[in-house]
């Protein structure tokens, strides 16, 4: 014997409903926070990969020339003596 029970409906109903707004809900909140973490990095002075690997390979040309000129300076000193 099944009773048609409208409370137990109408709570049914209730609940989905909320659900629904609750998951909407968690969305925006996602999507805002998502934003605002965008900004705020966005705002920070990180460099991006290539431009670290640039600066990498430049102050190793330079720490190669440095080297270089070193050992030139030391064999003119050398030579001097």
């Amino acid at each position: 014997m099944q009773t048609d029970n409208r409370l137990f409906d109408d709570f049914a109903k209730f609940m989905n409903g909320a659900a629904g707004t609750l998951a909407g809900v968690g969305r925006e909140a996602e999507a805002g926070l998502r934003e605002r973490m965008k900004e705020w990095m966005g705002g920070l002075d990180f460099v991006s990969r290539d431009e670290f690997e640039a600066v990498k390979a430049m102050a190793a040309a330079a720490r190669d020339e440095a080297d270089a000129l070193k050992a030139r300076l030391d064999a003119l000193e050398a030579k001097k003596k």
